[in-house]
């Protein structure tokens, strides 16, 4: 029965107790504040990264882990016995994360077979793969066979969230084929997509209500679910999104998780999706 260890980045959002559990190694990206540096989730929480955001007078910016990073890990999962590795990395058009985890794939082939999937997502879009893909390993599941997985799942994966402010986004550069909103009153709350890797209009509503409303009337479109995942930045109302689609049907538990640092630093504060694997 093969051994296949599951590799994703700390920017798919997996709770940590989940990763643990499911045996998920999640390479870390670096958060900075100015000239104070942090390992995402290592020596910076979800938490800790939303309370310095508002103490901050600077922006937060994010770096891709090095290959040195990913190359590790792969060493690591070889020496523990592991026959291959399957990574599952952010969108590589919005992060150089899936080309250090090439590199370092190259860098070990004689050692360790390891295939890299470019999710074209972001947050737990990312993770709900991740999660899917690791308890299959359980079941014996070859490389060949996850990574098909994996291909599949991509034309299932989907995202729609709505963002408070647009200030990170514009500042981040990271707002692709958004732009458009560019130049509008700054007091909408745009609904988002990820379309082919990139972040992507998919409408705007004057109110957070609204906008949380049709975050929910997109899930619903969508539905119904193999996996389905709330996420959010420190948004007191998650609740009412999550009571919104509280009937919607998926064939796993909702999860309920945080936004954190390499997501957040590009959404800003308040921001909540959905992110989902349709059935």
């Amino acid at each position: 029965m093969a051994r296949i260890r599951v590799i994703t980045d700390s920017g798919s959002d997996i709770p940590d107790d989940v990763a643990r559990r499911l045996g998920v190694d999640v390479v870390p990206l670096t958060i900075r504040f100015g000239d104070d540096e942090y390992t995402d989730r290592l020596d910076l929480s979800p938490s800790q990264f939303w309370a310095k955001c508002k103490e901050s007078k600077v922006l937060p910016e994010t770096a891709a882990p090095s290959p040195g990073s990913f190359q590790a890990a792969y060493e690591s999962a070889a020496a523990n016995g592991y026959d291959g590795v399957l990574v599952l990395t952010i969108s590589a058009a919005l992060s150089a994360t899936h080309q250090s985890a090439t590199l370092a794939a190259e860098a070990v082939a004689d050692l360790i077979p390891v295939r890299v999937v470019d999710t074209k997502a972001v947050s737990m879009a990312v993770g709900l793969m991740a999660i899917d893909l690791a308890e299959l390993t359980a079941s014996g599941a070859d490389l060949d066979g996850l990574e098909t997985r994996a291909r599949q799942l991509l034309e299932r994966v989907g995202i729609c969230g709505t963002l408070d402010t647009l200030e990170h986004l514009v500042k981040g550069g990271r707002i692709g084929g958004a732009r458009a909103l560019l130049g509008q009153v700054l007091a909408i709350k745009p609904l988002l997509a990820l379309k082919d890797g990139v972040v992507a209009e998919a409408g705007r509503q004057r109110t957070r209500a609204k906008s949380l409303a049709a975050v929910a009337s997109v899930v619903r479109a969508n539905a119904p679910f193999e996996r389905l995942s709330i996420v959010h930045g420190d948004a007191s109302d998650v609740d009412d999104l999550v009571a919104m689609i509280a009937d919607v049907a998926t064939e796993q538990t909702l999860v309920v998780t945080d936004v954190g640092p390499v997501v957040g630093t590009h959404g800003g504060p308040r921001i909540i999706a959905a992110c989902w694997i349709k059935a």
